[in-house]
């Protein structure tokens, strides 16, 4: 591998700093040879060479789905680049429980839901339920933890009355439905309601799914945001630690006023 610069950081195909990449799309017409040649000259039109279509097929009525290789002289100055971490120690899952009890010195309670037309649970239930993720386990396994797994299509309000029955310190928010946004529709949703009725300080709120990033979570006014990848103990120590970051303000601070950093 060759020196890489990190001033103008371009895909890896075969060979460092080529430029290569891979990418697919739909477009509305039927496959042919025009079909074909609407696509390439599309790539060729964002700026990108060496164009090659290495497939294309149809998906439905008048629908064709292109895969197309193409390289790229533009890169991205990777040395400047400036995006909020999560940070924090990994921790296995006994670790928390440990300090959790230690420090805490209860349970902490979690209440996670899928709202809006969300109906696809299985990033929720790889965070609560018991079983885990990728042989890492789930809340419900915690002793450290009281978890209330709400399903799918939940009404944001549902959630909240929910949140607040159970005195919950944490809000899972799951979002795998996103056209046209929607999923950061339904994330200001959530904050606009607790807003007003004077909760957006209350509680840990925390949202997850394969288009959130934890810097748009931050933008919406979420504490964290987990996409593909994260594991139950990441969750589960990232509430610790927010747990750990509000008990100390509370002993050094008046219980009124307080606002959450980065928002």
């Amino acid at each position: 591998m060759g020196k890489i610069n990190f001033n103008n950081l371009l895909p890896y195909g075969d060979t460092t700093e080529d430029g290569a990449f891979q990418l697919s799309f739909t477009l509305p017409v039927e496959p042919s040879a025009k079909a074909r040649e609407a696509a390439t000259q599309m790539v060729r039109n964002w700026g990108f060479f060496d164009v090659k279509i290495a497939h294309m097929s149809k998906i439905g009525v008048n629908y064709s789905l292109f895969v197309v290789f193409a390289r790229t002289e533009k890169g991205v100055d990777y040395a400047k680049l400036e995006v909020p971490d999560l940070g924090g120690e990994k921790r296995s899952y006994k670790e928390i429980d440990r300090l959790i009890l230690a420090n805490v010195k209860r349970p902490i309670r979690v209440v996670g839901a899928c709202t809006g037309y969300d109906a696809h649970t299985v990033g929720l239930d790889a965070i609560l339920n018991m079983k885990g993720f990728d042989g890492d386990i789930g809340l419900e396994r915690y002793k450290g933890f009281r978890t209330v797994n709400m399903g799918s299509q939940v009404p944001t309000e549902e959630l909240i009355e929910r949140a607040i029955k159970e005195k919950a310190d944490a809000i899972l928010l799951s979002k795998v439905v996103s056209q046209k946004d929607i999923h950061i529709s339904d994330m200001r949703d959530l904050i606009v309601r607790l807003k007003k009725r004077g909760l957006e300080e209350k509680f840990i709120l925390i949202a997850g799914g394969p288009r959130v990033t934890h810097k748009m979570a931050l933008e919406v006014g979420f504490d964290a945001g987990f996409t593909i990848g994260a594991r139950p103990s990441d969750v589960a120590n990232f509430i610790y630690e927010q747990m750990i970051e509000r008990l100390d303000k509370t002993e050094t601070q008046p219980a009124i006023g307080k606002k959450k950093s980065g928002k």
